[in-house]
């Protein structure tokens, strides 16, 4: 056995689920030495991936991918087979919310299925997804233990941010969640040639816990600063300045700037919380309040940025451009899934009903966006100076930094008179900035503010 197979014992690694997740992991594994077999469902991502592609965009990703495949460390399938020869597989499979906000997991329980026909005497089986607590268990109990096979099973989550992945799956601490210290340590092993930090803790509901309250309290964060933007829109003060003054040289302050609060963790993690502690009889009130608070925050800017237009356009038809529709732009990503731009949108057209509606993205492509949004008609500007031309109100739907970096100035003279910039994302609400007349800059939790300045 050389030096290389006594560091590794568990050579061998099926990963289930190309996706953000799976495929971050798996070309990080295989740079590290791991021999990975890729097992992804969706052929047209799969055609992709062989050709040594990433579906999506992540930073440092398709350059390395491309060599894994290459070099057939990376072995992509569409199903497990019994040649794999693995001692190890990983569950990386979406868990998405429903329309009743109720987690689905049926591509867990189908994975996780086709999992124990394959499974052999000692082989270890990890669970990456967000899952409701107790469900590592539930699939122990009801799907691996009918195999009568002797095998071991961890919980550990992924706690990477889209864009960064490949940065932090070799930097952040590994949670290692498991009823049974040997598979604790084996687990730990196996992570530790990855990070130089591993977790351990004592059960397989903490390490599931965890996960959910790791976006659970980013999600409360970011309601509190919300709420304070609603606070100052009532009371005709900037929320801007509230926060960023009153935290100044203060570090018992701590509180982000407002904006959209979307994705596909943040918008779904408070709920599979709330799904599995209903069965405890129990609430969690502070969680679900702010989710609630952050849901609503489109519907209430919105209806906030009407009341102020009304008093600021002569007329009822306007051009709206809306740029930024990833669920966010830094680190920059591609990704529509749980994109706030969405309900914005949804919200533009119930409160100006006679406008037309331009779209513009730095990342997300014209086709990207006809794709996700397929009952809408719009315009797409694939510049931000096109973007900016002939529109009357022009809204900041997501933190590309593209945006705060822009010649606002120069930008704005382009546009229809009178003229109005809405930036959920304050970029400019701390500069004197000496607008064209007729032009307005408001920032989230400023239209108070310029309301009573109009009056």
């Amino acid at each position: 056995m050389t030096i290389k197979e006594k560091l590794i014992p568990d050579k061998k690694v099926c990963i289930l689920g190309l996706g953000y997740v799976g495929l971050t992991l798996a070309v990080t594994l295989c740079e590290i030495g791991y021999e990975v077999f890729g097992v992804e469902i969706n052929e047209k991502n799969l055609r992709k991936l062989k050709q040594g592609k990433a579906h999506f965009l992540e930073t440092g990703l398709d350059g390395r991918l491309s060599s894994v495949v290459k070099s057939k460390k990376l072995k992509l399938f569409k199903n497990i087979h019994q040649k794999f020869g693995v001692s190890v597989y990983i569950v990386t499979v979406g868990t998405p919310i429903n329309q009743y906000d109720q987690v689905n997991s049926l591509m867990m329980k189908n994975v996780c299925e086709e999992i124990s026909r394959f499974l052999k005497k000692g082989d270890l089986i990890i669970l990456r997804s967000t899952v409701e607590v107790g469900t590592t268990e539930k699939m122990k109990n009801e799907v691996f233990d009918k195999s009568h096979k002797d095998y071991e099973i961890a919980f550990c989550p992924e706690r990477t941010i889209e864009g960064k992945a490949m940065i932090e799956l070799r930097n952040l601490p590994q949670i290692v969640g498991s009823n049974d210290p040997k598979t604790t340590n084996r687990v730990s092993q196996f992570f530790s040639l990855m990070t130089p930090t591993v977790v351990r803790v004592s059960s397989l509901e903490t390490a599931e816990l965890i996960k959910l309250i790791d976006n659970c309290q980013r999600d409360v964060n970011f309601a509190l600063s919300n709420e304070i933007a609603e606070i100052s829109d009532k009371l005709g003060v900037s929320a801007f300045e509230v926060i960023n003054s009153g935290k100044l040289g203060y570090s018992r302050t701590n509180l982000p700037i407002p904006g959209p609060v979307g994705g596909p963790c943040l918008e779904k993690d408070s709920y599979i919380l709330d799904s599995c502690l209903g069965k405890e009889n129990y609430s969690p009130k502070i969680i679900m309040s702010s989710r609630l608070i952050n849901k609503n925050q489109p519907k209430k800017s919105i209806k906030t940025l009407k009341h102020f237009c009304e008093q600021y356009f002569t007329s009822e038809r306007i051009h709206i451009t809306l740029a930024g529709m990833a669920f966010k732009g830094d680190p920059e990503t591609n990704d529509l899934r749980g994109t706030m731009a969405s309900p914005i949108i949804k919200e533009v057209l119930r409160n100006f009903k006679n406008c037309t509606i331009n779209l513009f993205d730095p990342i997300v492509t014209e086709k990207e966006l006809k794709d996700h949004f397929k009952n809408l008609k719009f315009e797409y500007s694939d510049s931000i100076k096109k973007a900016f031309s002939q529109c009357s109100l022009f809204i900041i739907c997501n933190n590309h930094p593209l945006f705060a970096n822009i010649p606002i100035t120069s930008l704005s003279e382009i546009m229809k008179k009178p003229g109005v910039i809405f930036d959920y994302w304050n970029n400019f609400s701390n500069q004197q900035i000496n607008f064209p007349e007729k032009i307005k800059y408001v920032g989230l939790g400023e239209l108070g503010k310029a309301i009573k300045e109009i009056k």
